[in-house]
C-alpha cells in the first residue's frame, strides 16, 4: 500500500481548518436543505473498540451534534467486510446510510471472490478518505531474526521456510506482506489468524516468524520485550520511534504499507447530499478531539475528495491484482 498523499491534500487541510472554525457556532440543529431528515447510520465492518470503530464514533458524535440528528455506528465485523457490505443493496440512495470502507472491501474482495453480495464499482460512491495507518514489521522478542536482510536471505535460501501472520485471506496485513514478499522476490508461508490476540501470541511465542501491524496496537508487548520491531513500511521513520529504520534502510524492498479507511455511500445518492456530507465530514475530521483520538489509535487523518478516494481504490486494485493472477493469493 503506497499510501501516497493526494495532490490536493494541502488544500483540503486548509479547507478542513476553515470549516472546523466556522462549524462550531452552528453545532446545533439540522442544517438547511432537508438533509439529514432522520437518523444516519454508519456501518463499520470492525468490532466495537478497535481503531477504525473509535474514529467512526468520534466522527459520528461530531456529525450528530452538528445535524441535531442521531448518527448511529452499526458494527458488523467478520468476513473481510462482506457481511457488512451485504446490506448495500437494501439501503436507500439518500445518504442516510454510510459505510466505512477499506482496501479489503473495495479492492481486494472483488479480486478474490467469484460472487459478492455487493458491487463496489456500481453500488457505492466514494465520499472521502478518513485516515491511514502505517505498518511496522515485528518479530518475537526471542526471534533469531535481527534484521530484514537476514530474514529475506533465509527466505531465498529455502522458499516457504519463513512464515508471516495475517488476520486472514485478503486482509490488509495479508496483501501488504505478500506485496513485500513479491517485491523481494521470495515465497513465504502465510499463516492466517482469526483475531489480533491470537496473531500476536503466535508471533511473540515464535510459532510464526513475523507480522505487520501498527505500533500503537502492540506498544505494550514491545515494552515487555515480547515483540521486537524490524522496520517501518513507509518512506520515513515514525516520528515517535525514530530508532526503527524504514524497510529500504533495513535492506528490504521500498514497499509502503499504509492501510486506510474511507466513507462511501449508496450509488444514486443526490449530488447535493454528497456535497453536504463531504463538507460536514471534512469539518468533523478537523476537530481537535477527533484528531487526538485518531492519533492515539495510531492513525493519521487524511480527508480527501471523492475522486481521490476513487483513485486510491483503483490504485489498490492495480497493485494487488498481480498477487492473485500469479497465485500468491488464492481466489475464494
Amino acid at each position: 500500500m503506497d499510501g501516497r498523499p493526494c495532490t490536493r491534500r494541502a488544500a483540503l487541510a486548509g479547507l478542513a481548518g476553515t470549516l472546523g472554525a466556522a462549524w462550531e457556532p452552528a453545532a446545533r440543529g439540522a442544517p438547511p436543505g432537508g438533509y439529514p431528515e432522520r437518523a444516519v447510520r454508519i456501518i463499520v465492518p470492525y468490532s466495537v473498540g478497535v481503531g477504525p470503530d473509535v474514529v467512526a464514533r468520534s466522527v459520528a458524535e461530531r456529525l450528530s451534534q452538528h445535524w441535531g440528528q442521531p448518527v448511529v455506528v452499526d458494527n458488523k465485523p467478520g468476513a473481510s467486510g462482506i457481511l457488512a457490505f451485504g446490506e448495500v443493496r437494501r439501503t436507500a440512495p439518500d445518504g442516510h446510510t454510510l459505510f466505512l470502507a477499506d482496501t479489503a472491501t473495495m479492492a481486494v474482495n472483488p479480486l478474490l471472490h467469484d460472487a459478492l453480495p455487493y458491487d463496489p464499482q456500481h453500488d457505492l460512491v466514494p465520499l472521502t478518505l478518513l485516515f491511514r495507518a502505517t505498518f511496522v514489521l515485528f518479530v518475537g522478542g526471542a526471534s533469531r531474526w535481527h534484521g530484514v536482510t537476514a530474514l529475506l536471505d533465509a527466505a531465498r535460501q529455502k522458499p516457504g521456510s519463513v512464515s508471516y501472520a495475517s488476520l486472514g485471506n485478503g486482509h490488509a496485513s495479508h496483501v501488504a506482506l505478500e506485496s513485500f514478499a513479491r517485491a523481494a522476490g521470495v515465497n513465504m508461508l502465510h499463516v492466517p489468524f482469526k483475531d489480533a490476540g491470537a496473531l500476536l501470541a503466535g508471533v511473540a511465542s515464535g510459532e510464526v516468524d513475523f507480522t505487520a501491524i501498527g505500533m500503537n496496537t502492540v506498544a505494550g508487548l514491545v515494552v515487555a520485550g515480547r515483540l521486537r520491531p524490524l522496520a517501518v513500511a513507509a518512506r520515513q521513520r515514525l516520528a515517535d520511534h525514530p530508532e526503527i529504520p524504514t524497510l529500504s534502510e533495513a535492506g528490504g524492498p521500498p514497499v509502503e504499507m499504509h492501510p486506510w479507511a474511507g466513507l462511501v455511500t449508496r450509488a444514486g445518492t443526490p449530488t447535493s447530499v454528497i456535497e453536504r456530507l463531504l463538507q460536514d465530514v471534512t469539518a468533523a475530521l478537523a476537530a481537535p478531539d477527533v484528531r487526538t483520538r485518531a492519533q492515539q489509535a495510531g492513525f493519521e487523518i487524511t480527508p480527501s475528495t471523492p475522486q481521490a478516494l476513487r483513485e486510491r481504490i483503483d490504485a489498490d486494485i492495480a497493485q494487488y491484482a498481480p498477487l492473485v493472477t500469479e497465485g500468491r493469493i488464492a481466489r475464494i
